[in-house]
């Protein structure tokens, strides 16, 4: 189970009370008409059609509805930081950008924050300590009150410089005592409110036994051979399942090709998700086909830079898997190009653009969900899957 080590005091989060209003537009009689019966009868007829015909387009709530999952993927140039705020109140964040750049990817985090109606973040995941990961970390306790932090314990790629650095600037955050501390392991359910987070791979090792409902033997193996062994903090990432209801949203950090098909093959011990956070950013040392070919999501989502992931093997993996609905990416791949980028509305931030442009997700726990492009201002939603 995981080693829970108190470094200190947790504080409540209040629950999100905001409302938001919906707008519907009606066609009706003018009230200085006068209608047959027969037109009655065949309006009523129309509008039980109409409201029917759209009852699965409406049966998601607002975006503030208290029986929400409200996920941000904030815009961090090609790091990570994806924050969820549970219907209960309380909140995990999974990475946090870059330092440095005048708080930026610090002050992007908060910004999301105080979107979904929060002034604290209960947990922090750090899914390992490469400087787009968790080198925001100092800068965003300095803004905003954090509850615990979780990692896979000590950094392993002691070599280089950068992730060294990164590594003791956090550690300084943990001796503070003001924060209690989660070393998590494949197996461990974290302990946080209204989602079920389950450790998949932590410091370079992976559950054992397949999930419930997965296990079956994966046809992307056969044309399958594991990489070469990756050194440094990437195949340690701290990676989770994460489940809301029916839905399931799987986020491997970095975690790379070896791991991948170690975890996956011969049998597959995740089974199918809803939403596939694209590991390493797209980048094509992570998402081979071997996992995300047997995950099968229907949605995947890629937090790129526009000169950092979205590499186009890795993309075209991901649009070749079976059961995909959509790819969306915070940033257009100046290195993928038009041939192998999402269409434009499906990008947040398009070539050229650096506005900090975020991608929205909200779920039922039916399994139905909407993801929000801030740039457009439009949402696709997603039906429950069946």
């Amino acid at each position: 189970m995981h080693k829970i080590i108190p470094v200190g005091a947790r504080h409540a989060v209040p629950a999100d009370t905001r409302t938001s209003d919906s707008n519907f537009s009606f066609l009706a009689w003018s009230s200085s008409q006068s209608a047959p019966a027969s037109c009655h009868r065949y309006a009523l007829t129309l509008v039980l059609f109409c409201a029917l015909w759209a009852l699965p387009t409406l049966a998601l709530p607002p975006a503030s509805s208290t029986k929400s999952l409200q996920i941000y993927f904030v815009d961090v140039e090609g790091g990570q930081a994806t924050l969820f705020v549970t219907p209960e109140g309380q909140s995990l964040l999974i990475d946090t950008g870059w330092p440095g750049n005048d708080n930026r990817d610090a002050d992007r985090i908060v910004a999301a924050a105080h979107d979904a109606g929060i002034n604290k973040i209960d947990f922090v995941l750090i899914t390992h300590y490469h400087d787009d990961h968790v080198g925001g970390a100092p800068q965003l306790a300095a803004k905003i009150p954090i509850g615990t932090f979780i990692d896979h314990g000590e950094n392993r790629e002691t070599s280089d410089v950068t992730t060294q650095k990164d590594w003791l600037a956090y550690k300084e955050l943990l001796v503070t005592g003001k924060y209690k501390r989660i070393i998590a392991k494949p197996g461990d359910i974290l302990p946080i409110q209204g989602i079920r987070v389950e450790v998949i791979s932590s410091d370079g090792a992976l559950i054992e036994k397949a999930l419930p409902g997965a296990g079956q033997p994966n046809p992307a193996c056969t044309n399958s051979a594991p990489s070469l062994a990756d050194k440094t903090e990437n195949p340690r990432s701290l990676g989770a399942l994460i489940t809301f209801g029916k839905l399931k949203i799987l986020d491997l950090g970095d975690l790379t090709a070896e791991k991948e098909h170690e975890l996956m093959c011969p049998l597959n011990k995740i089974g199918t998700v809803d939403i596939y956070i694209a590991s390493h950013h797209g980048f094509n040392q992570s998402g081979s086909a071997v996992l995300v070919h047997a995950v099968t999501p229907r949605v995947a989502i890629v937090d790129n830079g526009a000169r950092k992931g979205g590499s186009p093997s890795a993309l075209d993996i991901i649009r070749s898997s079976p059961n995909l609905a959509a790819v969306w990416q915070l940033h257009f791949s100046e290195d993928a190009g038009p041939a192998h980028n999402a269409g434009a509305e499906f990008i947040a931030n398009p070539s050229g653009s650096d506005a900090a442009n975020y991608l929205k997700l909200t779920a039922n726990p039916d399994g139905a969900f909407a993801i929000f492009n801030s740039r457009t201002k439009q949402s696709q939603n997603y039906v429950a899957a069946h």
